[in-house]
């Protein structure tokens, strides 16, 4: 995908964003002048997910994430791949599928068991993109708080020297207290950052409150953006 396209789609959510050209492969027979799925610019964001079934469970995720195209309805769709670390020998623990709250609102009921919200990563200042202009930063966060994210593990444990059992449904932390502050302090160490100081000036500029949603109990739960009960919308910043 060209730059300017995936801006396109970028544009669908109503943001720009920092986008580094991946390298495609030499020599490979397929795709257009040997252009591969991984030829093309990428966004780069970091956050910490959780396991849905087991949220004591929890390790700091590098997302490369690149606009895969719009819906019939004209929602950007991103395709994420997840690694342990940002090193050339990092784990490869997985998949995310991004989409629009819009597009969340038309999947059937049985399928939204497996999407977590993204208001708390952004609000609560987990969810970073390491390398983004500050003000695009703003933007892009401003519009991927009220997506929806499909996160499957299939390296459950990266302390595993191989990819030992089954997938794992990931979740996202949805209020205070739920965070391990060992993998919150370890990942703002790692990219000289302060998660409290995102907070607050992330809570200034977008104007909202920062959500307190209880996690879910069973693995049918359905994910919920700003509140635990009633109309589940946002709460303006006092």
């Amino acid at each position: 995908m060209r730059r300017r396209e995936l801006f396109a789609v970028l544009g669908a959510l109503g943001v720009s964003a920092a986008a580094r050209p991946a390298t495609g492969g030499e020599g490979h027979a397929s795709g257009a002048a040997g252009k591969t799925p991984l030829t093309g610019p990428h966004a780069h964001f970091c956050g910490i997910h959780v396991a849905k079934k087991d949220p004591k469970f929890q390790l700091i995720v590098q997302h490369y994430c690149a606009a895969h195209t719009t819906s019939e309805h004209g929602d950007a769709l991103f395709q994420c791949i997840l690694f342990d670390s940002r090193e050339t020998n990092a784990k490869l623990l997985g998949v995310e599928y991004i989409i629009s709250d819009r597009e969340y609102r038309r999947l059937p009921e049985v399928e939204k068991q497996y999407w977590h919200p993204h208001t708390y990563e952004v609000l609560g200042g987990g969810l970073i993109a390491p390398g983004m202009p500050e003000d695009e930063e703003r933007k892009f966060m401003q519009a991927v708080m009220t997506t929806w994210g499909k996160t499957w593990h299939t390296w459950p444990d990266p302390r595993t020297a191989a990819p030992i059992g089954e997938p794992l449904l990931i979740w996202s932390l949805m209020g205070d207290g739920q965070a391990d502050e060992r993998v919150v302090a370890d990942r703002d160490q790692q990219f000289n950052v302060s998660t409290p100081e995102i907070r607050k000036r992330r809570g200034e500029q977008i104007g909202l409150e920062v959500p307190q949603v209880a996690l879910p109990r069973t693995l049918a739960d359905l994910g919920r953006q700003w509140t635990n009960a009633g109309d589940d919308k946002p709460t303006p910043r006092k």
